[in-house]
C-alpha cells in the first residue's frame, strides 16, 4: 500500500440536492498515468475537486499517502505532494511569468528538487521568451504551459490536469501532449482529463470512464481500444 498515493473509496458528492458522484472508487499509484474520461457533466471535475478538498464529499473517504484527508483544506493536500492544474488554469494574472513560477518553488515530499526553475524554462521555451509578461498578457496556450510549469515547481508526486488541451490550437495542444509524456517519463504520477481520448490513451497506463457519477469502465488503454462499442456508448466516438 506504500505505493498508493491517492485512494478514494465510496465517494458520494453533492452540489446542494444534486447527487454528482455515486459511490466512486479511485486510486493512483506511484508512477501511474491515468486517463479520466466521460462526456460533459459526468462528474470528472467533481471527482478531482473532491480529491483536492475543494468540494467535501458527503460520504466516503480520501486517503493521500495513507492519511485520511477527506474534506481537508486544499493546501494541506497540496503539501502531501498533489499538484492540481484546474480547468480555467488559475494563474495569477497580475504576476509575471517569473513570479508565477518562483512563488510555487519548493522541494517535494521526499526532498526531491528535480523540477528547478531552469528545467521548467527548458521544458517550456515559450515561457522563457515571456518572463516579464503578466499572466493576463499570455495566450491561452501559454497560460496552460505556465500553470503546468508552476505545478511542476512544487516537485509533486501526483499532477492532476483537468481539461489538458481544451480550447487550444492544434499546434499548442501537441506541445501540451509532449509535456505530458515528459512528465510521465520523469516518474511523476498523473491524472489527465481531456476530451481527446486517442491522445490520452497513448500515454496512460490505466483509464477510468465516468457516466452520471459512476465508474463504468476501468482498465488499460489496450482494453479500451479493443472495445469500440464501449467507446461509442460512453464517449460518443
Amino acid at each position: 500500500m506504500a505505493d498508493i498515493l491517492i485512494e478514494a473509496k465510496s465517494l458520494n458528492t453533492f452540489y446542494a440536492a444534486s447527487h454528482i458522484l455515486r459511490g466512486v472508487d479511485f486510486t493512483v499509484a506511484r508512477g501511474q498515468t491515468i486517463g479520466l474520461m466521460g462526456r460533459n457533466g459526468m462528474g470528472k471535475s467533481t471527482l478531482l475537486k473532491s480529491l483536492m478538498g475543494l468540494v467535501k464529499p458527503r460520504s466516503g473517504t480520501v486517503h493521500i499517502t495513507g492519511r485520511d484527508m477527506t474534506g481537508r483544506a486544499p493546501y494541506e493536500i497540496a503539501r502531501l505532494g498533489i499538484a492540481y492544474v484546474p480547468e480555467g488554469r488559475g494563474i495569477f494574472g497580475n504576476l509575471s511569468v517569473v513570479e508565477n513560477l518562483k512563488m510555487a518553488a519548493r522541494p517535494g515530499t521526499r526532498g526531491q528538487k528535480d523540477w528547478t526553475y531552469e528545467r521548467v524554462l527548458d521544458t517550456f521555451p515559450r515561457l522563457k521568451e515571456r518572463l516579464g509578461h503578466g499572466g493576463q498578457q499570455l495566450s491561452g496556450g501559454e497560460q496552460q504551459m505556465l500553470t503546468i510549469g508552476r505545478a511542476l515547481m512544487t516537485n509533486p508526486d501526483v499532477l492532476i490536469l483537468d481539461e489538458a488541451t481544451e480550447g487550444l490550437a492544434p499546434l499548442i495542444a501537441r506541445e501540451i501532449w509532449r509535456i505530458c509524456e515528459l512528465i510521465r517519463g520523469s516518474g511523476i504520477s498523473s491524472v489527465i482529463v481531456d476530451k481527446n481520448w486517442k491522445h490520452v490513451t497513448r500515454i496512460t497506463d490505466r483509464n477510468v470512464i465516468l457516466v452520471k457519477g459512476q465508474v463504468v469502465f476501468e482498465g488499460t488503454s489496450a482494453a479500451l481500444h479493443e472495445n469500440p462499442a464501449l467507446l461509442e456508448q460512453y464517449l460518443g466516438v
